[in-house]
């Protein structure tokens, strides 16, 4: 007899298996004790059971992944940059896995290793690379049961920046190990490219170190949540330790670099007033410049109009002269004596101008009779 003849015709079938009957047992036994064996055909359209009925996964049962049923890939082929392929990947991964799953970073690598490694030294965080692969059988386990498991999620949320890639298209495939080359060197990347499908899922955890970024661990699809979870946390440890050394060279640098910028302020500020000095020493040499220069000015000013009332006087007259002469004795304020003779006709101006071009002017002085005393000038 044929599969065809049988009734196990294309495309697929189910069927479990009971317990045979005894010859003794009577038709209606017999009925009765195999009414546990099924065999369902795909061609009977609306009556085709769920395999779920028996707690059986499609993809399980024919040892294929059940994702590889599925229309959407997790990725699309060829996208035009890194953080529209996570966009759609996060989205996809919800719809089939539960909204209770890693935060996937949405950016490129590089821009993930920015987000872990480059902040603050307290701030820095471990990366995780989620490698999902459609095609192998323990995507599905992995997925559904460890990474989409609380503590994962919630342990992973607290101290790692995760990054997931799908591996299921060459393209995309070949892309990573380029991104894997230039970020971890070809050595990773060969380890990676060795992989054989049915070890996928891959989760590599990450590092960053001053030189270089190092690959903790690279962990794959056949684990257990206990395992997953030993294994982020034997990296944490190794991340704390030297996360500590960070801090404290951080915290030294910093502590050295205040020194500096007091130092540098300290100097500044000296340097400012300095500058300030000089400049008011330099305004005030420059006002006792102008000063200086308006007291000569002056002089020369009061000495050209004491040089003209000289020439404008009118000459002395002498001893002998038939007009009435007055004779005047000044005395100046230093105590100095002039005398002149003055006829008796010529105006108190002329006196005045002969004071003044003794060099002092009568603006500035006052002729003072003796006796009896009043003042001339008025």
């Amino acid at each position: 007899m044929t599969l065809a003849v049988s009734g196990l015709a294309f495309p697929c079938h189910r069927l479990t298996v009971g317990r045979r009957t005894s010859p003794v047992q009577t038709r209606e036994q017999t009925e009765e004790q195999c009414t546990d064996v099924h065999m369902v055909s795909d061609s009977d359209g609306d009556d085709f059971e769920d395999a779920t009925e028996f707690g059986v996964d499609d993809g399980e049962m024919f040892g294929v992944a059940s994702s590889a049923l599925r229309k959407s890939p997790m990725m699309p082929e060829n996208a035009e940059n890194e953080g529209d392929a996570l966009l759609q990947f996060t989205a996809e991964f919800s719809s089939r896995y539960g909204d209770c799953h890693p935060v996937y970073f949405i950016g490129s690598l590089e821009a993930a290793f920015q987000e872990a490694f480059y902040g603050k030294a307290r701030d820095r965080k471990l990366l995780a690379i989620y490698l999902h692969h459609d095609e192998s059988v323990l995507t599905n386990v992995f997925c559904s049961q460890m990474l989409c498991a609380e503590s994962i999620v919630s342990y992973l949320s607290q101290n790692f920046i995760t990054w997931a890639w799908d591996m299921t298209k060459e393209a995309n495939r070949a892309r990573f190990l380029t991104m894997c080359t230039r970020h971890f060197g070809s050595v990773v990347a060969q380890t990676i490219r060795t992989q054989k499908t049915d070890q996928f899922p891959l989760f590599l955890i990450i590092m960053g170190k001053r030189s270089s970024n190092e690959v903790l661990n690279v962990i794959q699809g056949n684990t257990t949540v206990d395992e997953l979870m030993m294994r982020l946390m034997a990296a944490m440890e190794i991340f704390s330790a030297q996360q500590q050394e960070d801090i404290k060279d951080e915290d030294e640098r910093e502590a050295r670099e205040n020194v500096k910028r007091e130092q540098d302020e300290a100097y500044r500020i000296s340097l400012e007033a300095d500058r300030a000095k000089r400049e008011a020493q330099e305004r005030e040499m420059a006002e006792q410049f102008r000063l200086e220069q308006i007291r000569k000015e002056q002089e020369e000013e009061r000495e050209a109009i004491r040089l003209s009332l000289e020439q404008s006087l009118p000459p002395e007259p002498k001893e002998e002269s038939t007009e009435s002469v007055s004779k005047l004795r000044i005395r100046t304020p230093s105590g100095e004596f002039f005398e002149r003779r003055f006829l008796a006709s010529s105006k108190l101006q002329v006196v005045f101008d002969f004071v003044a071009s003794k060099g002092y002017p009568w603006e500035e002085y006052k002729l003072l009779g003796t006796f009896p005393r009043r003042d001339v000038s008025k």
